[in-house]
């Protein structure tokens, strides 16, 4: 008897071409759109570093490859953004980048809701100023 195969959200919404095409597109419209630029401002002049370390922390997340902790060991992101002032304006521009961008690259709704869900309690969690 062989066991069922468990498939992760990584491997159901497409694997590495799609976590790459939403990341690449969520900081796409982080820098673009007039009602993300609270959430903009605390990021550095040039996104690709914070694309590529969101790209390697999404894919482990989502259950691909670990590389976010291959290379740079536990995320401890609460503990990394502290310097970076998150009060609910700057949670919601980048829930609403993630949304959209979510919205975009995953076609299946069912699996965009089973991502966001938690996505939204991490952003939740990111918050360190009223």
């Amino acid at each position: 008897m062989t066991e069922p195969k468990t498939t992760t959200l990584y491997e159901a919404i497409g694997g590495d071409p799609i976590v790459r095409a939403l990341t690449q597109r969520f900081y796409a419209l982080m820098d673009s759109l007039p009602e993300a630029a609270r959430c903009r401002a605390i990021h550095p002049p040039d996104l690709t570093g914070s694309e590529e370390k969101f790209y390697e922390y999404l894919t482990g997340w989502l259950g691909g490859p670990p590389i976010y902790v291959q290379k740079r060991g536990h995320p401890m992101l609460r503990r990394r953004h502290f310097i970076a002032g998150i009060g609910p304006a700057e949670r919601d521009e980048w829930l609403l980048c993630f949304t959209r961008a979510l919205e975009e690259t995953v076609l299946d709704p069912d699996l965009r809701g089973i991502i966001l869900e938690p996505i939204t309690r991490l952003a939740d969690h990111m918050q360190n100023k009223e």
